[in-house]
């Protein structure tokens, strides 16, 4: 069999990643998270394994320089990447959530301001709903948004949902499970499908 390539997320899923794959029987003997390495193999060198950060996972297997990726859903639905999901790791799970600072729940058609680190994620929900919304791309304390008046809502990723709380906010209602997923690149899986069906098995063994 080749040898596939696989992106791997920096963050912290990456961890429990390893370890599923190490009990699918694939080994990565020079891996730890604090090298500076980016690339490394496998014992067999089945794989070549590149360690970049999470939001850049789509794009390594959507142009192909990575074969298989392994990523949160969320990072796979604000990227949009033309690419297959194939498994649901069943890492690192957590919810898409909006939350507010009074418990205000949603009016169709009123228009709102929602502060997001993922707008596609929150401009596609929106939609859904037939909600106009004006969308303020944040960074990183989502949470302080509304409190300071910048926005109506935030939507963000939800662990335990202590963040929101601490902060005052509500969580309104829950948009999307999110976990950590396979996905693949389309052309890889016509001309490797041998190999990656490989990986597929080895880690649904694993997850049954």
């Amino acid at each position: 069999m080749g040898q596939i390539t696989l992106a791997l997320a920096k963050g912290r899923t990456a961890k429990d990643s390893i370890k599923l794959l190490e009990k699918a029987g694939f080994h990565f003997p020079d891996f730890h998270e604090k090298s500076r390495k980016l690339v490394f193999y496998s014992e067999d060198e089945k794989i070549k394994m590149i360690y970049v950060k999470a939001v850049d996972v789509t794009t390594y297997v959507e142009q192909g320089a990575a074969d298989v990726g392994i990523v949160g859903k969320d990072n796979i639905l604000e990227a949009e990447a033309d690419v297959y999901e194939l498994l649901d790791l069943k890492i690192g799970l957590c919810k898409f959530s909006i939350a507010s600072l009074n418990k205000t729940e949603i009016e169709k058609g009123t228009a709102v301001k929602v502060a997001s680190k993922y707008p596609n994620v929150t401009r596609n929900y929106f939609k859904k709903i037939g909600v106009p919304v004006e969308i303020i791309k944040l960074n990183g304390s989502v949470e302080l948004a509304p409190i300071i008046g910048l926005a109506d809502y935030i939507l963000d990723i939800v662990e335990t949902g202590n963040t929101i709380r601490e902060n005052g906010l509500t969580i309104i209602t829950d948009v999307d499970e999110i976990s950590t997923r396979l996905i693949v690149n389309k052309a890889s899986f016509a001309t490797k499908t041998k190999e990656i069906r490989h990986l597929i098995e080895r880690l649904k063994n694993v997850l049954e």
